[in-house]
C-alpha cells in the first residue's frame, strides 16, 4: 500500500525553490534556505529545517535488541516513580494508591533519616513497589536498613540501592550481594542530572554519564564481577526537558553509547541501558509556577517517547519548597494521562524511523562520544574535574547569554510576566531536606553564589567531578530582579512615552512593557498624542525618572527628538527608545535581541535602586 499514492512527487529542490521565494518576500537575507532556516545547538549540531530519507544514519535496529537505540525493553510503558525527601508515610501511601508504581527515597541527615526508612515504608509492599535509594555517603547503611526491612517481611526487594562502586568497597560489596541473591535489585546509580543542573548541554550530560558508568564498570569488574554482571548492576538517571525532540534524541543516544561500551567490554547482550528520566530542575520557575505544568508535561512525554523505563515528574511547585498534596497529585496524574488516556503506554519507540529524530540521535551520540573520549584521555571522570567543569561553564555562559537576550525565552518570567500574580507559598522542607526543584524558595539569592543564577553544589555526586559543579536554574537572574522590586516599599516605575495613535505605538509599547516587567518594573503610558509638552507633563505626574519612547519609525522621525528633549526637561534621567533608530536626546535602544538583563540592570541603577 502506497500511502503517498495520488500525491505529486516533491523533491528537495522543489521545496528549496518554494522556501526561497517565501524568504525573499519576508526580507530575509539571501542564501540557501537550509542555511537561513537552520539553527545550531549548544553541542554544535545543526538542526535543519527539512529532513528526508537521505538523512537516515543507518539501521537503528529494533526495540529490545542491540544497539538498543529503539529501547532496551520489548514492553511498552514505563514505571511511574515519585521522589520523597521527607519522612511522610502518608504521602508515600497516597502516591502508591493513586498511580505511582515505584519510590525514589532521598536518605540522609538532611532528608529521610536511615532510622526512619521502616516508618516511611511501613505500609509499602516491597515485593510489588520497587524502591530506589539516593543516600550519598550513608548508602551502605541505608541499603542494609532496606535489606533488614525486606527480610523481616520475608520478601525480595527490587529497585536500586543508589550506591557507587567507584567510591569505595562498600558499593562493590552491595553489587556482589545484589548479583548473587536479588535479581530485581541493582546497586549502582549513575546520576547525570548534576551535569545538566550545572548548565551542561545534552552531549556533555551524556558524555559525563558514560564516563561515570565506565568508572563504575572498572570498579565492579575489579571487584570480581563479570562484565555482564557489572553491566546489570547499573542504572542511569537523566534530565528530561521541555525540548521534546532534544530529550527523545538524548535518551536514544544514551542507549547507543552504552551499548557500544558493553560491546567493547565483551558483553554486548548486557548493554541495554536502564534509564530513569527526571523532569529538569533547571527549567523550573518560581514565578508563574503554573507554567511548570506545561514544561513537565512536555518533558514527561519526551521521556516516555524516548524510551525511559522509569519517569519522575517534579511537582510544579517543587522549587518553592515542600510540594503539597495537590501538586503531587498533578505530577503523578500527568503520567497517568500520558500512559493511559494518550496511549503512550501502548507504543514502543513511536519516534523510531523519523528522519529528524534518527539523524539527531546519531549526531548527538557522535558529539557525546567525542567528549567522552576526551574525558577518558584526561584520566577518566574522577580525574577530569577541571575539563568537565570548564566545558560545562562555557555552555552555561552561552545559555545565560541567550537567556539575557531572550533568545531562550522563559514563559512567565522573561516573557509575558504577570506583576500582579499571587505568589504561592510553600513551607521549607523540615531539617533542610533538599528541594525537588534544586533551588531556594521563590528564587531568592544564595550568599556566596559564584555568579548570578548559579549556586555551588553541596556534597557532590557519585564521583569527584560532580562536587565542584554549580547548581543553576535558568529563570533565576530575572526572578532575582522580581524579588528585589517586590521587596521595595513602592514598585519602581518606567514611563512609556507613547507617541501617536494606538495603531502606531501599541506593538512597541507592549514590547517595552513586557521587557521592563520581566525585571519587576511597573510601566505607565502617556496615552495617545504627539504633543511633547503633554507627554512630559504625564511623565512628571507619574513620578518616573526613566522613560521609553514607543511609536512607529515614521512618527519617530517627526517627533522623537522633541519628545525626548521635553522628557529631559521634565526630569527624565534616562530616555530609551523602542526600536533601532538614533535620535537627539535618546540615550539607548530597546529592540528584539537586545540584552534584556543588561537593560534592566541599567534601569535599576538609573532609578537609584541598590541591587
Amino acid at each position: 500500500m502506497e500511502l503517498a499514492a495520488g500525491f505529486a512527487s516533491i523533491s528537495r529542490d522543489d521545496w528549496r525553490a518554494l522556501a526561497a521565494e517565501v524568504l525573499r518576500k519576508s526580507g530575509a537575507e539571501a542564501g540557501a534556505p537550509e542555511e537561513v532556516l537552520s539553527r545550531t545547538t549548544y553541542d554544535g549540531i545543526t538542526v535543519a529545517p527539512l529532513y528526508d530519507a537521505d538523512d537516515l544514519p543507518g539501521d537503528p535496529g529494533v526495540p529490545g535488541a542491540i544497539p538498543y537505540v529503539r529501547g532496551s525493553a520489548t514492553a511498552a510503558g514505563w514505571d511511574v516513580r515519585q521522589r520523597h525527601a521527607v519522612a511522610d508515610p502518608e504521602a508515600v501511601l497516597a502516591d502508591l494508591e493513586n498511580g505511582v508504581t515505584s519510590l525514589w527515597l532521598v536518605v540522609g541527615p538532611d532528608a529521610i533519616p536511615v532510622g526512619e526508612l521502616g516508618t516511611v515504608l511501613r505500609d509499602v509492599y516491597l515485593d510489588l513497589a520497587p524502591v530506589v535509594l539516593e543516600a550519598g555517603e550513608p548508602a551502605a547503611e541505608a541499603a542494609e536498613a532496606l535489606f533488614e526491612l525486606a527480610a523481616a517481611r520475608n520478601v525480595t526487594p527490587s529497585g536500586n540501592l543508589g550506591a557507587s562502586a567507584a567510591r569505595g568497597p562498600a558499593g562493590i560489596e552491595l553489587a556482589r550481594r545484589c548479583a548473587a541473591g536479588f535479581p530485581g535489585l541493582r546497586a549502582v546509580t549513575v546520576d547525570a542530572t548534576p551535569y545538566h543542573d550545572a548548565g551542561g548541554s545534552d552531549a556533555e550530560e551524556l558524555a559525563c554519564s558514560i564516563a561515570a558508568g565506565v568508572a563504575e564498570l572498572r570498579a565492579l569488574t575489579g571487584g570480581g564481577l563479570s562484565a555482564g554482571q557489572a553491566l546489570g548492576q547499573i542504572d542511569f538517571r537523566y534530565a528530561a526537558t521541555a525540548d521534546q525532540f532534544a530529550t527523545i534524541a538524548k535518551l536514544r543516544a544514551a542507549r547507543r553509547l552504552w551499548a557500544r561500551v558493553a560491546e567493547v567490554c565483551g558483553a554486548p547482550e548486557a548493554g541495554g541501558q536502564r534509564q530513569h528520566a527526571v523532569t529538569s530542575a533547571a527549567m523550573m520557575t518560581a514565578r508563574d509556577p503554573w507554567v511548570n505544568l506545561l514544561r513537565t508535561t512536555l518533558a514527561c512525554f519526551a521521556a516516555g517517547v524516548g524510551g525511559a523505563q522509569a519517569v519522575t515528574v517534579r511537582p510544579f511547585d517543587a522549587c518553592l519548597g515542600l510540594p503539597d498534596a495537590f501538586s503531587r497529585r498533578i505530577a503523578r496524574n500527568t503520567q497517568s494521562l500520558l500512559l493511559e488516556e494518550s496511549g503512550l503506554g501502548r507504543v514502543l519507540d513511536p519516534a523510531g524511523g523519523s528522519w529528524y529524530v534518527e539523524r539527531r540521535t546519531a549526531d548527538l551520540a557522535e558529539a557525546a562520544w567525542a567528549f567522552f573520549q576526551e574525558i577518558e584521555a584526561a584520566g577518566g571522570i574522577a580525574a577530569a574535574g577541571d575539563l568537565v567543569a570548564g566545558r560545562i561553564a562555557a555552555t552555561r555562559e552561552r545559555r545565560a547569554d541567550d537567556i539575557a537576550h531572550r533568545r531562550f525565552p522563559i514563559t512567565g518570567v522573561s516573557e509575558f510576566p504577570d506583576l500582579h500574580e499571587r505568589p504561592l507559598r510553600r513551607p521549607a522542607p523540615p531539617g533542610g531536606a533538599p528541594s525537588e526543584g534544586g533551588a531556594p524558595q521563590e528564587g531568592a539569592p544564595q550568599e556566596g553564589a559564584p555568579q548570578e543564577g548559579v549556586r555551588l553544589r553541596e556534597g557532590g555526586g557519585p564521583l569527584a567531578a560532580c562536587a565542584s559543579l554549580p547548581v543553576t536554574r535558568y529563570a533565576e537572574p530575572f526572578e532575582r530582579l522580581r524579588d528585589l522590586a517586590d521587596a521595595l516599599p513602592e514598585r519602581p516605575k518606567v514611563f512609556l512615552a507613547t507617541i501617536g495613535p494606538l495603531s502606531a505605538h501599541t506593538a512597541r509599547a507592549a514590547f517595552a512593557a513586557n521587557l521592563f516587567q520581566a525585571g519587576g518594573l511597573a510601566t505607565e503610558t502617556s496615552g495617545q498624542g504627539t504633543d511633547p509638552e503633554q507627554i512630559a507633563t504625564a511623565l512628571a505626574v507619574s513620578g518616573a525618572s526613566v522613560a521609553c519612547l514607543c511609536s512607529s519609525d515614521k512618527l519617530y522621525a517627526q517627533h522623537a527628538a522633541a519628545v525626548a528633549t521635553a522628557l529631559r526637561k521634565a526630569g527624565a534621567r534616562k530616555v530609551w527608545l523602542a526600536g533601532k533608530g538614533h535620535y537627539e536626546g535618546v540615550d539607548a535602544n530597546l529592540h528584539a535581541g537586545c540584552d534584556a538583563l543588561a537593560v534592566l540592570h541599567e534601569t535599576y541603577d538609573d532609578l537609584e535602586v541598590t541591587r
